[in-house]
């Protein structure tokens, strides 16, 4: 173990997630892959996107991980109508205190459910930019802090679904990751008609970590060492992303230090304390995809993501990783 991590301070934390594992798994059946991305972004202390179709359950996964965990949860089921302060909160005058007291919106948790975020209006969808980023929120020019730890969980239908409106690329940029849940398979499909669990009232589960194991996490997170050749090829996927000539433009310095941190966190999840350089590689998709457009988009959603990941490919393909 290296001199930042005692290895008591792993294993114990790797037990502590393998329990959040486990919570997780009793109701999502046949998605372990997408669970432990969804376990890299939360030790990553960062925000989650996931795009599909309606009724895969996406908002399920988001139920899972928030009653498998002793903090705060609110839900915000997004609209066409939904206003910003329906989201942030806003001044109500008092009448008694004659002045101006902040009501806190349902953007105050610990874990905050967007529920199909791209049905908001994009004045509304911004209005999750500043608490996104900083984990405050700004009325009448007094800053309020949400408290941490926080995340926000996002649902979204595919961007050419009806009704729904593309979240501008400025707010991609703030999701550390966006994952796709899909069709479960047959096998798993079978058990979920079997157990029939048609509502998330029905996720009935005795939290596994407390609110201060999750800030541990996420703090020894940051701790795991990183060698400098994994660091240069970082670098130089990022780097590879800004010449490729399908992309308009490349990953950003905060897509590049995302793709760390997540990489950190992935190592922690293993019960590891330094990143392998496979940490990298099996996080570039769900990291850097969502941070790239094409220079000829398309109308289709789902051919542009399939385009833009194949550029991917080909960019780790020709980018060997460090011995």
């Amino acid at each position: 173990m290296s001199d930042f991590l005692q290895a008591a301070q792993v294993t114990e934390t790797k037990q502590a997630l393998d329990r959040l594992r486990g919570s997780m798994q009793t109701f999502i059946k046949g998605k372990d892959e997408v669970i432990e991305q969804v376990l890299v972004c939360l030790v990553a202390g960062g925000h989650l996107l996931i795009e599909d179709l309606p009724g895969v359950g996406k908002t399920t996964l988001a139920y899972a991980l928030a009653r498998s965990m002793d903090c705060t949860f609110s839900r915000i089921q997004f609209t066409s109508d939904l206003l910003p302060g329906d989201v942030t909160g806003v001044a109500i005058y008092d009448e008694t205190e004659k002045e101006f007291v902040f009501k806190q919106g349902p953007v105050f948790a610990s874990v905050v459910l967007a529920d199909e975020i791209n049905r908001a209006t994009p004045k509304t969808q911004s209005a999750l930019l500043e608490v996104m980023d900083r984990a405050r929120v700004t009325v009448d020019g007094v800053a309020h802090a949400v408290g941490a730890p926080f995340m926000v969980f996002a649902t979204q239908n595919p961007v050419d679904y009806e009704g729904t409106f593309p979240l501008p690329e400025s707010q991609m940029d703030r999701f550390l990751m966006r994952l796709q849940m899909g069709y479960p398979q047959p096998a798993d499909e079978l058990e979920i008609l079997r157990i029939a669990r048609t509502s998330y009232d029905a996720i009935a589960v005795n939290p596994v970590v407390t609110r201060a194991e999750v800030l541990g996490f996420q703090a020894l997170a940051a701790q795991v060492f990183v060698e400098d050749s994994v660091l240069d090829y970082i670098l130089r996927i990022v780097t590879a992303t800004r010449t490729e000539a399908e992309f308009k433009t490349g990953v950003s310095v905060r897509g590049g230090l995302a793709l760390r941190t997540a990489a950190q966190a992935r190592a922690l999840l293993h019960g590891r304390d330094f990143v392998l350089p496979d940490d990298v590689t099996e996080l570039v998709m769900p990291i850097l995809a969502h941070r790239l457009v094409l220079v000829r988009q398309t109308s289709d959603a789902l051919e542009e993501r399939r385009a833009i990941m194949s550029a991917l490919k080909r960019i780790l393909a020709a980018l060997p990783p460090p011995a």
